[in-house]
């Protein structure tokens, strides 16, 4: 009869595409694995030298609070389209400065039709 899994804690890794927190589950033959239902995103990693790497990054991002330094990440580098409401990542090509001083207006949004421009917040 197998035993109530409940006693084990849930071990949580960012998903590479958006970064959304995701169960680490671990396969029959005791291999890692995540699913990422958002992004469709699947990663098994098969060897013991990657299976030592990555519970070595899952204990990592528990010990060192990855949750807020991505938080952080985001605010500085994550910008949302005011016209389309897209959320996107800042790139050196999205930025828009003025053809008259050079200073930073703001950052265009990725998308082909959008004309937004997503300005950035005033330091506090």
């Amino acid at each position: 009869m197998k035993r109530l899994l409940a006693s084990q804690t849930v071990r949580l890794f960012p998903c590479c595409i958006c970064g959304e927190p995701r169960e680490v589950r671990m396969t029959k033959k005791a291999k890692p694995y995540m699913i990422c239902d958002l992004c469709g995103m699947q990663m098994f990693v098969r060897v013991e030298n990657g299976i030592r790497r990555f519970d070595r990054l899952v204990a990592d991002a528990h010990q060192n609070d990855v949750w807020k330094r991505l938080a952080d990440l985001q605010k500085r580098y994550q910008f949302k389209c005011p016209e389309c409401s897209k959320k996107f990542w800042l790139t050196p090509e999205l930025t828009k400065t003025s053809w008259l001083n050079g200073q930073l207006e703001g950052y265009r949004c990725p998308e082909p039709l959008c004309g937004g421009i997503a300005k950035p917040e005033k330091a506090t």
